[in-house]
């Protein structure tokens, strides 16, 4: 019989062994009781699934067809994307093979339920040339000497010259970085560690800024963080998202701004200026590389247009033109 013991062991489980952040673990904890939600039981005050007859919700009594028609719900009712239909098949598939691994049940729904088949999408990134706009603001807003401005262009800068992830940057401390602000450790999803060169001029810059914080006799938190609000204190991680989103805006960046943008713009850049896909991998902390053979497409695309333009034939096409 499922009681909300089951779901904390598990949640417990995704923390605490498979190092999951309290961001994914808190996601896994929604779609569960949605579903649970969507079968008609609801958690009481004790933690149990009870539906309004105070029938308590038994994971053994879930069938393959249960979740096909929380699968179809998803999709025709709340009209959700193929990739949140998959993220939410997998967290339900991930408890019921933790409850068949501790023994709290013999069954499993899920065979014959695939994931959604996913839209071909390139990830998004920041032109070359516009990107060079968006250094030159940053430049400038440094150069002002104004903190705030200093802070929100570093961030920037770091993420752009890193491919760091919003989870990271929130993440770094001083103690991360070693030899002279030139090597940076971060700790990545799953918490494994990867090592990250620190280009030269985002060094100077990094050294410049805390030389600041020294001048100005700025509050440096415990925790020893390297991004500080006004008051002193760690910035939190949607202040960070905040910060970026509206820098890039204001550089006239288009579509959705965020940290993320700049990881993709980071991995894209690179596998265009030569660097070995291998190598690339290393430094996004991807587990797998066909995680980062997406950006190889980038590229391609890239390459197509740069092509078109350039072969005489295809010059000779757009010549002819009425």
């Amino acid at each position: 019989m499922f009681v909300g013991m089951l779901l904390e062991k598990f949640l417990t489980y995704l923390s605490a062994e498979k190092r999951y952040s309290i961001h994914t673990v808190m996601a896994y904890e929604r779609d569960i009781l949605q579903f649970a939600g969507f079968l008609g039981f609801n958690r009481n005050s004790a933690s149990e699934f009870v539906s309004a007859d105070g029938t308590v919700f038994d994971p053994a009594v879930v069938t393959t067809d249960d979740i096909r028609r929380w699968i179809l719900y998803l999709s025709e009712q709340e009209r959700l994307s193929a990739a949140s239909i998959n993220r939410k098949t997998s967290s339900l598939r991930s408890l019921f093979r933790y409850l068949r691994k501790i023994q709290a049940i013999d069954n499993d729904p899920f065979p014959g339920i695939g994931f959604r088949k996913m839209p071909s999408r390139l990830p998004s990134f920041v032109p070359e040339k516009n990107m060079s706009d968006v250094l030159s603001m940053l430049e400038a807003e440094f150069d002002t000497g104004d903190y705030i401005l200093r802070r929100n262009s570093l961030i920037l800068l770091v993420l752009y010259t890193t491919g760091l992830r919003l989870s990271e940057i929130h993440a770094v401390r001083l103690g991360n970085f070693s030899q002279g602000y030139s090597v940076l450790r971060v700790s990545g999803k799953g918490n494994k560690e990867r090592v990250i060169p620190v280009l030269d001029y985002t060094r100077c810059k990094i050294v410049e800024f805390l030389g600041d914080l020294k001048s100005r006799d700025f509050c440096i938190s415990s925790q020893l963080s390297l991004f500080l609000s006004k008051e002193g204190k760690p910035l939190s991680r949607n202040a960070i998202y905040r910060i970026v989103r509206d820098e890039l805006s204001k550089a006239g960046v288009q579509g959705k701004c965020s940290p993320h943008l700049l990881r993709h713009t980071f991995a894209t850049h690179m596998l265009d200026g030569g660097a070995d896909i291998r190598e690339i991998q290393e430094m996004l902390g991807h587990t797998s590389l066909a995680a980062t053979q997406v950006y190889t497409h980038n590229s391609i695309a890239k390459l197509k247009e740069v092509y078109a333009k350039a072969h005489p034939r295809s010059r000779q096409k757009e010549q002819n033109k009425p």
